[in-house]
């Protein structure tokens, strides 16, 4: 980041980064709570989930107050501009991130008292595993500006598209199996489609961070798996 002469820009700046960390971390625990919450059927742990999410919207919403505030003051241009309007984007893909985690602890709650849980769910925790290994590494190459670290993350969204597909033919065959399933697994289905939107953000924040970096975008069209069937 660029040392400038007036030092409370630098401050301003500095604020900024540490409010987008703040929220990288609670999308990141809310994401974690929600898949245990999921896989041990805690209703507890998801409503704890979806309480945490009034903290990541006040974020957004006090990054989005400081980005004009800066804009109106400092009138930045070139990396400057880029940077700040980097972060306003960034906290909108995180407060989505935590959305979607709230989503999942939903679905969780609702089927707590259910008492089964299919072998699906090992898919779902390996999406839930990628899906956080994405957010994490798109986070670091955040924090130290990273142009190759976040199209690497921007590259391996295709992988969480594929589990996704896998998750979605393991779930249809459970209810084709037994239609008593249907229901059970029907929530399942769309927690699946939770994570695989939060490889979506991840790899839309990995194009904020690459365009941060170098003034350039990356390609319009990313790679993309096999597409799922669900749509929430």
């Amino acid at each position: 980041m660029i040392d400038h002469t007036v030092k409370s820009f630098d401050v301003e700046l500095e604020l900024l980064g540490r409010h987008i960390s703040e929220m990288g971390g609670i999308a990141e625990k809310m994401l974690a709570d929600a898949m245990d919450a999921l896989a041990g059927l805690n209703a507890v742990l998801a409503q704890q989930v979806v309480a945490a999410d009034a903290r990541l919207d006040a974020l957004q919403r006090l990054v989005e107050e400081e980005t004009v505030a800066i804009i109106a003051k400092r009138q930045p241009v070139a990396v400057d501009l880029r940077e700040i309007i980097g972060a306003l984007r960034i906290s909108n893909e995180l407060e989505r991130v935590g959305d979607l985690a709230k989503n999942i602890s939903k679905r969780a709650a609702k089927i707590a008292g259910e008492g089964r849980i299919p072998r699906a769910v090992g898919g779902l925790k390996s999406m839930h595993d990628l899906a956080v290994v994405q957010l994490n590494d798109v986070l670091d190459a955040y924090a130290q500006r990273d142009a190759d670290r976040a199209k690497a993350v921007w590259l391996r969204d295709v992988e969480l598209d594929a589990l996704e597909d896998s998750v979605f033919r393991e779930l249809l065959t459970h209810m084709m199996e037994d239609p008593r399933n249907i229901t059970f697994c029907t929530h399942l289905l769309f927690c699946s489609k939770n994570l695989e939107r939060v490889g979506d953000h991840t790899t839309n924040i990995a194009e904020t961070v690459y365009y941060i970096r170098t003034g350039k975008a990356l390609p319009t069209e990313r790679p993309r798996g096999v597409a799922s069937a669900v749509t929430p």
